[in-house]
Protein backbone atom coordinates (compact mmCIF):
# COMPACT_ATOMS: atom_id res chain seq x y z
CA UNK A 1 0.00 0.00 0.00
CA UNK A 2 1.27 3.45 -0.88
CA UNK A 3 0.89 6.31 1.59
CA UNK A 4 0.48 9.72 -0.03
CA UNK A 5 1.78 12.57 2.16
CA UNK A 6 0.05 15.85 1.29
CA UNK A 7 0.92 19.36 2.47
CA UNK A 8 -1.34 19.81 5.51
CA UNK A 9 -3.13 22.98 6.57
CA UNK A 10 -0.43 24.85 8.51
CA UNK A 11 -2.92 27.33 9.94
CA UNK A 12 -2.98 31.14 10.18
CA UNK A 13 -4.67 31.35 6.77
CA UNK A 14 -1.55 30.12 4.93
CA UNK A 15 -2.53 28.79 1.50
CA UNK A 16 0.89 27.79 0.18
CA UNK A 17 4.48 27.20 1.28
CA UNK A 18 7.90 27.10 -0.35
CA UNK A 19 9.98 23.93 -0.40
CA UNK A 20 13.13 24.98 1.43
CA UNK A 21 15.02 21.66 1.69
CA UNK A 22 14.47 17.95 1.07
CA UNK A 23 15.84 15.51 3.66
CA UNK A 24 14.94 12.30 1.79
CA UNK A 25 15.27 10.94 -1.73
CA UNK A 26 13.68 8.18 -3.78
CA UNK A 27 14.57 4.77 -2.36
CA UNK A 28 15.36 6.03 1.14
CA UNK A 29 14.06 4.11 4.13
CA UNK A 30 12.15 6.38 6.50
CA UNK A 31 10.94 5.77 10.03
CA UNK A 32 7.90 7.25 11.70
CA UNK A 33 8.48 10.91 12.69
CA UNK A 34 11.59 11.14 10.48
CA UNK A 35 12.14 14.56 8.89
CA UNK A 36 11.03 14.63 5.26
CA UNK A 37 11.08 18.24 4.08
CA UNK A 38 11.43 21.83 5.32
CA UNK A 39 8.74 24.24 4.19
CA UNK A 40 9.03 28.03 4.39
CA UNK A 41 5.96 30.15 5.06
CA UNK A 42 5.68 33.91 5.48
CA UNK A 43 6.20 33.39 9.21
CA UNK A 44 8.80 30.67 9.72
CA UNK A 45 10.30 27.39 8.54
CA UNK A 46 8.11 24.37 9.27
CA UNK A 47 9.58 20.86 9.48
CA UNK A 48 7.39 18.10 8.03
CA UNK A 49 7.91 14.60 9.43
CA UNK A 50 6.68 11.25 8.19
CA UNK A 51 3.60 9.83 9.93
CA UNK A 52 4.48 6.33 8.67
CA UNK A 53 7.48 4.03 8.18
CA UNK A 54 8.46 2.67 4.80
CA UNK A 55 10.38 3.41 1.60
CA UNK A 56 10.19 6.63 -0.40
CA UNK A 57 8.74 5.93 -3.84
CA UNK A 58 8.66 9.51 -5.12
CA UNK A 59 9.06 13.11 -4.02
CA UNK A 60 7.19 15.96 -5.67
CA UNK A 61 8.48 19.51 -6.06
CA UNK A 62 11.89 21.13 -6.30
CA UNK A 63 13.62 23.33 -3.75
CA UNK A 64 12.28 26.85 -4.18
CA UNK A 65 8.95 25.71 -5.62
CA UNK A 66 5.74 27.05 -4.09
CA UNK A 67 3.21 24.31 -3.30
CA UNK A 68 -0.42 24.79 -2.21
CA UNK A 69 -2.03 23.21 0.82
CA UNK A 70 -3.22 19.73 -0.17
CA UNK A 71 -0.48 19.19 -2.77
CA UNK A 72 1.22 15.78 -2.94
CA UNK A 73 4.73 15.90 -1.50
CA UNK A 74 5.91 12.33 -0.88
CA UNK A 75 4.74 8.82 -1.74
CA UNK A 76 5.84 6.09 0.68
CA UNK A 77 5.43 2.33 0.43
CA UNK A 78 4.39 1.24 3.90
CA UNK A 79 6.81 -0.92 5.86
CA UNK A 80 4.34 -3.77 6.47
CA UNK A 81 3.74 -4.06 2.73
CA UNK A 82 7.44 -4.31 1.98
CA UNK A 83 7.57 -7.67 3.71
CA UNK A 84 5.04 -8.97 1.16
CA UNK A 85 6.82 -7.41 -1.80
CA UNK A 86 9.23 -9.63 -3.82
CA UNK A 87 12.86 -8.60 -3.98
CA UNK A 88 13.23 -5.63 -6.25
CA UNK A 89 9.56 -4.77 -5.95
CA UNK A 90 10.22 -1.51 -4.14
CA UNK A 91 12.70 -0.42 -6.78
CA UNK A 92 10.18 -1.25 -9.50
CA UNK A 93 7.53 0.76 -7.68
CA UNK A 94 9.90 3.70 -7.44
CA UNK A 95 10.67 3.39 -11.14
CA UNK A 96 6.96 3.30 -11.91
CA UNK A 97 6.41 6.45 -9.86
CA UNK A 98 9.34 8.07 -11.70
CA UNK A 99 7.81 7.00 -15.02
CA UNK A 100 4.59 8.69 -13.98
CA UNK A 101 6.58 11.86 -13.39
CA UNK A 102 8.06 11.55 -16.88
CA UNK A 103 4.59 11.15 -18.33
CA UNK A 104 3.38 14.17 -16.42
CA UNK A 105 6.26 16.22 -17.81
CA UNK A 106 5.27 15.18 -21.32
CA UNK A 107 1.66 16.22 -20.70
CA UNK A 108 0.24 12.69 -20.32
CA UNK A 109 -2.66 12.22 -17.94
CA UNK A 110 -1.97 8.50 -17.34
CA UNK A 111 1.20 6.41 -17.51
CA UNK A 112 1.83 4.61 -20.77
CA UNK A 113 0.87 0.97 -20.92
CA UNK A 114 4.48 0.13 -21.66
CA UNK A 115 5.38 1.42 -18.23
CA UNK A 116 3.43 -1.50 -16.70
CA UNK A 117 5.53 -4.72 -16.96
CA UNK A 118 3.75 -7.58 -18.77
CA UNK A 119 3.41 -10.91 -16.99
CA UNK A 120 5.71 -12.66 -19.47
CA UNK A 121 8.14 -9.78 -19.90
CA UNK A 122 11.80 -10.67 -19.65
CA UNK A 123 13.68 -9.22 -16.68
CA UNK A 124 15.55 -6.00 -17.34
CA UNK A 125 19.09 -6.55 -18.54
CA UNK A 126 22.06 -4.66 -17.15
CA UNK A 127 22.52 -3.07 -20.56
CA UNK A 128 19.26 -1.15 -20.26
CA UNK A 129 19.48 2.50 -19.29
CA UNK A 130 19.06 3.11 -15.55
CA UNK A 131 16.27 5.30 -14.26
CA UNK A 132 17.60 8.83 -13.74
CA UNK A 133 16.08 10.69 -10.79
CA UNK A 134 14.84 14.13 -11.86
CA UNK A 135 11.71 16.24 -11.52
CA UNK A 136 9.34 16.75 -14.44
CA UNK A 137 10.57 20.33 -14.82
CA UNK A 138 14.20 19.17 -15.09
CA UNK A 139 13.27 16.43 -17.57
CA UNK A 140 11.39 18.92 -19.72
CA UNK A 141 14.33 21.36 -19.64
CA UNK A 142 16.76 18.56 -20.55
CA UNK A 143 14.58 17.55 -23.50
CA UNK A 144 14.32 21.15 -24.73
CA UNK A 145 18.11 21.61 -24.46
CA UNK A 146 18.83 18.19 -25.99
CA UNK A 147 20.88 17.08 -22.97
CA UNK A 148 20.84 13.31 -22.19
CA UNK A 149 20.07 13.07 -18.48
CA UNK A 150 22.05 9.85 -18.04
CA UNK A 151 25.24 11.83 -18.67
CA UNK A 152 24.47 14.53 -16.10
CA UNK A 153 25.93 14.04 -12.62
CA UNK A 154 23.18 14.74 -10.09
CA UNK A 155 23.93 16.61 -6.87
CA UNK A 156 20.51 16.18 -5.24
CA UNK A 157 19.31 13.57 -2.74
CA UNK A 158 20.03 10.05 -4.02
CA UNK A 159 21.85 11.45 -7.06
CA UNK A 160 18.76 13.35 -8.24
CA UNK A 161 19.54 15.70 -11.15
CA UNK A 162 18.74 19.29 -10.21
CA UNK A 163 18.27 22.30 -12.48
CA UNK A 164 21.69 23.66 -11.47
CA UNK A 165 23.28 20.35 -12.59
CA UNK A 166 21.64 20.81 -15.96
CA UNK A 167 22.83 24.43 -16.18
CA UNK A 168 26.36 23.36 -15.27
CA UNK A 169 26.37 20.67 -17.97
CA UNK A 170 25.07 23.13 -20.56
CA UNK A 171 27.69 25.74 -19.62
CA UNK A 172 30.40 23.11 -19.94
CA UNK A 173 29.12 22.03 -23.36
CA UNK A 174 29.06 25.65 -24.54
CA UNK A 175 32.80 25.97 -23.86
CA UNK A 176 33.56 22.82 -25.81
CA UNK A 177 35.07 21.18 -22.75
CA UNK A 178 34.02 18.28 -20.57
CA UNK A 179 32.07 19.00 -17.41
CA UNK A 180 35.10 18.10 -15.29
CA UNK A 181 37.47 20.43 -17.18
CA UNK A 182 35.13 23.37 -17.69
CA UNK A 183 35.51 26.74 -16.03
CA UNK A 184 32.27 26.27 -14.16
CA UNK A 185 29.78 29.00 -13.35
CA UNK A 186 28.24 28.26 -9.99
CA UNK A 187 24.59 29.15 -9.80
CA UNK A 188 22.62 29.22 -6.58
CA UNK A 189 18.87 29.44 -6.57
CA UNK A 190 17.67 32.00 -4.04
CA UNK A 191 15.12 30.12 -1.96
CA UNK A 192 13.82 29.81 1.57
CA UNK A 193 14.71 32.47 4.10
CA UNK A 194 17.10 34.25 1.73
CA UNK A 195 14.30 34.67 -0.83
CA UNK A 196 11.95 35.94 1.89
CA UNK A 197 14.58 38.50 2.90
CA UNK A 198 15.05 39.57 -0.72
CA UNK A 199 11.31 39.97 -1.23
CA UNK A 200 10.93 41.90 2.02
CA UNK A 201 13.79 44.28 1.19
CA UNK A 202 12.48 44.82 -2.33
CA UNK A 203 8.98 45.49 -1.04
CA UNK A 204 10.31 47.97 1.52
CA UNK A 205 12.37 49.95 -1.00
CA UNK A 206 9.60 49.86 -3.62
CA UNK A 207 6.82 50.90 -1.25
CA UNK A 208 8.57 53.27 1.14
CA UNK A 209 10.26 56.59 0.24
CA UNK A 210 13.14 56.44 2.72
CA UNK A 211 14.43 59.54 4.48
CA UNK A 212 17.85 59.02 6.04
CA UNK A 213 19.28 60.94 8.99
CA UNK A 214 22.65 60.51 10.73
CA UNK A 215 23.81 62.15 13.95
CA UNK A 216 26.91 61.91 16.10
CA UNK A 217 26.39 60.67 19.69
CA UNK A 218 28.83 61.05 22.58
CA UNK A 219 28.63 57.79 24.56
CA UNK A 220 31.36 58.56 27.08
CA UNK A 221 28.98 58.85 30.05
CA UNK A 222 26.86 55.90 28.94
CA UNK A 223 29.93 53.69 28.56
CA UNK A 224 31.09 54.63 32.07
CA UNK A 225 27.64 53.78 33.45
CA UNK A 226 27.48 50.52 31.51
CA UNK A 227 30.92 49.45 32.72
CA UNK A 228 29.94 50.17 36.33
CA UNK A 229 26.65 48.27 36.05
CA UNK A 230 28.35 45.27 34.46
CA UNK A 231 31.08 45.24 37.11
CA UNK A 232 28.55 45.22 39.94
CA UNK A 233 25.91 42.93 38.44
CA UNK A 234 24.88 39.73 40.16
CA UNK A 235 25.43 36.30 38.65
CA UNK A 236 21.79 36.03 37.61
CA UNK A 237 21.84 39.39 35.81
CA UNK A 238 22.87 39.48 32.14
CA UNK A 239 25.76 41.51 30.82
CA UNK A 240 24.54 44.83 29.44
CA UNK A 241 25.28 45.77 25.84
CA UNK A 242 24.41 49.12 24.27
CA UNK A 243 21.15 48.02 22.65
CA UNK A 244 19.05 47.84 25.88
CA UNK A 245 19.86 51.52 26.47
CA UNK A 246 18.77 52.44 22.95
CA UNK A 247 15.57 50.42 23.41
CA UNK A 248 14.91 52.28 26.66
CA UNK A 249 15.44 55.57 24.83
CA UNK A 250 12.84 54.52 22.22
CA UNK A 251 10.43 53.66 25.05
CA UNK A 252 10.98 57.07 26.65
CA UNK A 253 10.21 58.85 23.38
CA UNK A 254 7.32 56.70 22.14
CA UNK A 255 4.63 58.83 23.81
CA UNK A 256 5.88 62.09 22.30
CA UNK A 257 6.43 60.53 18.85
CA UNK A 258 3.53 58.09 18.63
CA UNK A 259 3.52 58.21 14.82
CA UNK A 260 7.06 56.79 14.79
CA UNK A 261 6.26 53.76 16.95
CA UNK A 262 3.77 52.63 14.34
CA UNK A 263 2.93 50.45 11.35
CA UNK A 264 1.50 51.89 8.12
CA UNK A 265 -1.03 49.90 6.13
CA UNK A 266 -0.55 51.69 2.82
CA UNK A 267 -3.16 49.56 1.05
CA UNK A 268 -5.86 50.82 3.43
CA UNK A 269 -4.24 54.20 4.12
CA UNK A 270 -4.25 53.55 7.89
CA UNK A 271 -1.46 54.34 10.34
CA UNK A 272 -1.67 52.10 13.41
CA UNK A 273 0.08 53.78 16.34
CA UNK A 274 0.87 51.48 19.26
CA UNK A 275 0.90 52.34 22.93
CA UNK A 276 3.22 49.38 23.52
CA UNK A 277 6.77 49.29 22.15
CA UNK A 278 7.50 46.03 20.34
CA UNK A 279 11.17 46.38 19.45
CA UNK A 280 12.42 44.39 16.47
CA UNK A 281 16.10 43.42 16.65
CA UNK A 282 17.74 42.81 13.27
CA UNK A 283 19.75 39.62 13.87
CA UNK A 284 22.21 37.86 11.61
CA UNK A 285 21.71 34.10 11.55
CA UNK A 286 23.27 31.25 9.59
CA UNK A 287 20.28 31.38 7.23
CA UNK A 288 20.16 35.16 6.83
CA UNK A 289 18.74 38.24 8.49
CA UNK A 290 15.84 37.73 10.91
CA UNK A 291 14.00 40.19 13.16
CA UNK A 292 12.97 38.67 16.51
CA UNK A 293 10.79 40.91 18.66
CA UNK A 294 11.02 42.14 22.26
CA UNK A 295 7.36 42.60 23.10
CA UNK A 296 6.18 45.36 25.43
CA UNK A 297 9.66 46.74 26.05
CA UNK A 298 8.01 49.53 28.06
CA UNK A 299 7.27 46.99 30.83
CA UNK A 300 10.91 45.90 31.20
CA UNK A 301 13.70 47.39 33.28
CA UNK A 302 17.20 47.57 31.80
CA UNK A 303 18.17 44.11 33.08
CA UNK A 304 14.97 42.46 31.90
CA UNK A 305 15.38 44.11 28.50
CA UNK A 306 18.94 42.76 28.21
CA UNK A 307 17.76 39.30 29.22
CA UNK A 308 14.92 39.30 26.69
CA UNK A 309 17.25 40.67 24.00
CA UNK A 310 19.63 37.77 24.57
CA UNK A 311 16.82 35.21 24.61
CA UNK A 312 15.03 36.22 21.39
CA UNK A 313 18.21 36.75 19.35
CA UNK A 314 19.61 33.38 20.44
CA UNK A 315 16.29 31.72 19.57
CA UNK A 316 16.46 33.28 16.10
CA UNK A 317 20.03 32.08 15.59
CA UNK A 318 19.41 28.49 16.67
CA UNK A 319 16.08 28.18 14.87
CA UNK A 320 13.85 27.79 17.94
CA UNK A 321 12.07 31.15 17.71
CA UNK A 322 8.28 30.84 17.62
CA UNK A 323 6.29 32.50 14.84
CA UNK A 324 4.91 35.15 17.17
CA UNK A 325 8.48 36.04 18.18
CA UNK A 326 9.35 36.87 14.56
CA UNK A 327 6.52 39.25 13.70
CA UNK A 328 4.59 42.25 15.00
CA UNK A 329 7.44 44.68 15.71
CA UNK A 330 6.56 48.41 15.75
CA UNK A 331 10.09 49.81 15.37
CA UNK A 332 13.37 48.06 14.59
CA UNK A 333 16.95 48.52 15.76
CA UNK A 334 19.85 47.20 13.72
CA UNK A 335 23.49 47.12 14.77
CA UNK A 336 26.60 45.50 13.31
CA UNK A 337 28.62 46.15 16.45
CA UNK A 338 32.33 46.42 15.70
CA UNK A 339 31.52 46.05 11.98
CA UNK A 340 29.10 49.00 12.13
CA UNK A 341 31.32 51.35 10.17
CA UNK A 342 30.96 55.13 10.06
CA UNK A 343 27.47 55.32 8.59
CA UNK A 344 24.81 52.99 7.21
CA UNK A 345 21.59 53.30 5.21
CA UNK A 346 19.24 50.91 7.06
CA UNK A 347 16.17 49.65 5.20
CA UNK A 348 12.89 49.99 7.07
CA UNK A 349 11.28 46.76 8.23
CA UNK A 350 8.04 47.09 6.23
CA UNK A 351 5.33 48.02 7.28
CA UNK A 352 7.03 49.93 10.10
CA UNK A 353 7.92 53.58 9.58
CA UNK A 354 11.33 53.87 11.28
CA UNK A 355 14.57 51.98 11.91
CA UNK A 356 17.49 53.00 14.13
CA UNK A 357 21.05 51.83 13.41
CA UNK A 358 23.86 52.47 15.91
CA UNK A 359 27.24 52.33 14.16
CA UNK A 360 30.74 51.54 15.45
CA UNK A 361 31.83 52.98 18.79
CA UNK A 362 35.28 54.63 18.59
CA UNK A 363 37.51 56.96 20.58
CA UNK A 364 38.30 60.19 18.79
CA UNK A 365 39.30 63.77 19.58
CA UNK A 366 36.44 66.19 20.15
CA UNK A 367 36.50 69.93 20.87
CA UNK A 368 34.61 70.80 24.10
CA UNK A 369 34.70 74.35 25.49
CA UNK A 370 37.70 75.16 23.33
CA UNK A 371 39.70 72.12 24.47
CA UNK A 372 40.52 68.95 22.53
CA UNK A 373 39.54 65.87 24.55
CA UNK A 374 39.21 62.16 23.76
CA UNK A 375 35.60 60.93 23.86
CA UNK A 376 33.76 57.69 23.05
CA UNK A 377 31.82 58.61 19.92
CA UNK A 378 29.29 56.86 17.71
CA UNK A 379 27.35 57.83 14.62
CA UNK A 380 23.71 56.73 14.73
CA UNK A 381 22.06 56.12 11.36
CA UNK A 382 18.30 56.10 10.91
CA UNK A 383 15.69 55.83 8.18
CA UNK A 384 12.07 57.02 8.21
CA UNK A 385 9.05 56.55 5.97
CA UNK A 386 8.77 60.04 4.48
CA UNK A 387 5.08 59.50 3.76
CA UNK A 388 4.43 59.46 7.51
CA UNK A 389 7.42 61.13 9.18
CA UNK A 390 8.48 64.61 8.05
CA UNK A 391 12.19 65.42 8.05
CA UNK A 392 11.68 67.88 10.91
CA UNK A 393 10.05 65.22 13.12
CA UNK A 394 12.71 62.66 12.23
CA UNK A 395 15.43 65.12 13.26
CA UNK A 396 13.61 65.98 16.51
CA UNK A 397 13.26 62.28 17.35
CA UNK A 398 16.97 61.55 16.83
CA UNK A 399 18.04 64.72 18.64
CA UNK A 400 15.82 63.75 21.59
CA UNK A 401 17.38 60.29 21.57
CA UNK A 402 20.84 61.87 21.47
CA UNK A 403 20.04 63.86 24.63
CA UNK A 404 18.92 60.72 26.48
CA UNK A 405 21.90 58.63 25.40
CA UNK A 406 24.44 61.36 26.15
CA UNK A 407 22.90 61.92 29.61
CA UNK A 408 21.93 58.34 30.49
CA UNK A 409 20.58 59.19 33.96
CA UNK A 410 17.58 60.67 32.10
CA UNK A 411 16.73 57.17 30.87
CA UNK A 412 15.82 56.21 34.43
CA UNK A 413 13.77 59.27 35.29
CA UNK A 414 10.02 58.78 35.34
CA UNK A 415 8.35 61.48 33.28
CA UNK A 416 5.15 63.10 34.58
CA UNK A 417 2.11 62.56 32.42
Amino acid sequence: MTYRFMLPDIGEGIAEAEIAAWHVGVGDKVSEDQLLVDLMTDKATVEMTSPVAGTVLSIHGDVGQMVPVGALLVEIQLEEDEEKTPAGGVAEAAAAAEAADIGAAAGETTPKAAAQPAANAAPASPAEEPVVLASPAVRKAAHERDIPLQFVKGSGPGGRVLMEDLNRQQAAAATGKTAEAADEITERQIVGLRRRIAEKMQESKRQIPHFGYVEEFDLTELEALRADLNASRSEREPRLTLLPFFIRAVVSLAGAFEHINARYDDAEGILRMHSGVHAGIATQTAGGLMVPVIRHAERLDIWECAEELSRVTEAARNGTARREELSGSTITLTSLGALGGIVATPIINYPEVAIIGPNKLVERPVVIDGRIVIRRMMNVSSSFDHRIVDGHDAARFIQSMKRLIEHPSLLFVERRT
